[in-house]
């Protein structure tokens, strides 16, 4: 006879998948792609608004898209360096305690499951089975929260960072580029807006918030921006600067 649907027998494998591991980059990537969008759009539309021609506009752009990209991928290289510097120092002080004082160590780990909802007898033998297979790992994971998940990559959130702000904030001088003489401004303005919702909500979605919400607050923020600039720009012209 068939076993039954959703015996352990015939369980199927698992098929769910997980984002989680892939958020260092992600964050990265979105935090960058919006400081693209909100930087060469505010610059190009406020050369635009002190009656720069379209080739000092567009000079400007590419000097921000380049200085903002290196800017980025330095500033996310430095931060997260910095964190893994404290990793490394935890890991150091945690393996010197388990070398000075297992005994302590193992009270530790076992109070850290009795307080995750485990009785003092299992709790023990949970504790005593780590220690014995993988002492710095239960320590590292279970005490301090650390995790391949959540481990620092310098180099990757350079990348990331770097490249989701080229692509970002390249897009704006694209549409500034090529498009007709009186159109410039407001379609530049207009795909700075939509791509800046598009990653609002892309941000967070990833952060399990409302999409509209986060969409809204990074749009009303870029639009404030782009028109501060517009305003300045008009100021500089206005003066003769």
């Amino acid at each position: 006879m068939p076993a039954p649907a959703g015996a352990a027998g015939s369980a199927a494998p698992s098929t769910e998948t997980h984002s989680s591991h892939r958020v260092g980059w992600l964050r990265a990537s979105v935090l960058g792609a919006n400081d693209g969008i909100v930087s060469v759009a505010s610059i190009i539309i406020g050369v635009s608004a002190a009656r720069a021609s379209l080739h000092a506009v567009l000079i400007a752009g590419v000097a921000g898209l380049v200085a903002g990209a290196l800017s980025m991928a330095s500033g996310e290289f430095v931060s997260v360096s910095s964190q893994k510097d404290a990793e490394r120092a935890d890991m150091a002080l945690e393996r010197a305690e388990l070398a000075t004082d297992p005994a302590y160590e193992l009270e530790e780990l076992t109070k850290i499951y009795e307080g995750r909802g485990l009785d003092r007898d299992l709790a023990e033998k949970v504790a005593a089975r780590l220690m014995e297979v993988d002492p710095l790992g239960a320590h590292l994971r279970d005490e301090l929260g650390f995790s391949d998940v959540t481990q620092a990559r310098p180099f990757q959130a350079a990348v990331a960072s770097a490249a989701s702000f080229t692509v970002g904030g390249g897009i704006p001088v694209l549409a500034m580029g090529i498009t007709p003489a009186g159109l410039r401004i407001p379609l530049t303005i207009g795909i700075a807006i939509a791509l800046l919702a598009a990653m609002g909500a892309l941000g967070a979605r990833l952060g399990g918030a409302g999409t509209l919400r986060g969409a809204l607050r990074v749009t009303i923020g870029g639009i404030f921006a782009m028109a501060l600039t517009a305003g300045i720009g008009r100021l500089v012209s206005a003066a003769g600067l």
